[in-house]
């Protein structure tokens, strides 16, 4: 067996004393490390948030399809795990935005700001119409599987709003931690729920974080910045 297929199988057993035993995946753990890594260089504004979450997003994309590829942990989310193939291709975008706002400001990879009162109105509209949209496809996509339907909502949100704040990172947006804030919220209780329990507590923790990371982003926005120095602006990102 080659370390790969070690990463992909490996499992314990976590022996709960109110629920059933359930294998517990690695790469769950691992996939979110990963994800956490991602948050904090993107507090440091850093363009290594963006392949270090690559990383995450690829595992955890085969854990959160559950049942449907073979995984003993349960019920399929495919709004956690279609977010992450958003995740992938909003990576590329961001990688390449903040490496080219750094070459353009010789160091400065992002100046966080927030959206205009237009912007907001204009991806506020659009992510409510394609949260109900995300509803009736993943309902449709899920039919075969015995959940309740605010599964479909509380889901259909998180794959939305995961969109929406990647987005809004990669343009340097202040917003992107209140909407990470607003999907951890439904996030987390989903989680638990379905006894994704590795991701549950790393989302609390990742939540506790993005509030920090709100703050500090916020005070820089207020904060005119200075010209990098030639020291600065020659230290990689």
């Amino acid at each position: 067996m080659t370390w790969l297929d070690q990463l992909l199988t490996a499992f314990y057993t976590a022996k709960w004393q109110v629920t059933a035993d359930q294998a517990i995946y690695y790469r769950e753990i691992v996939g979110n490390a990963f994800g956490l890594g991602s948050a904090l260089f993107g507090l440091r504004r850093s363009a290594w948030a963006w392949p270090v979450g690559i990383v995450g997003n690829v595992l955890l994309f085969t854990v959160f399809m559950g049942q449907a590829v073979g995984n003993d942990q349960g019920t399929p989310l495919y709004g956690q795990a279609a977010r992450q193939v958003f995740f992938l291709i909003a990576s590329v975008y961001g990688w390449w935005q903040w490496n080219s706002n750094r070459r353009r400001t010789h160091g400065t990879a992002v100046s966080p700001h927030w959206a205009t009162a237009r912007q907001r109105l204009l991806y506020g509209s659009l992510a409510l119409t394609a949260v109900v949209l995300c509803f009736f496809v993943f309902r449709a996509v899920g039919a075969g599987f015995e959940v309740p339907w605010w599964y479909y909502l509380a889901d259909s949100w998180i794959f939305v709003g995961s969109m929406l704040a990647t987005y809004a990172m990669a343009r340097g947006w202040v917003e992107f931690w209140l909407c990470w804030i607003a999907v951890d919220l439904v996030g987390v209780p989903e989680l638990l729920h379905f006894g994704y329990y590795p991701s549950a507590v790393l989302y609390a923790v990742y939540a506790a974080f993005v509030i920090w990371g709100f703050v500090v982003w916020l005070r820089i926005s207020r904060t005119p910045e200075r010209p990098p120095t030639l020291e600065q602006a020659a230290q990689p990102a």
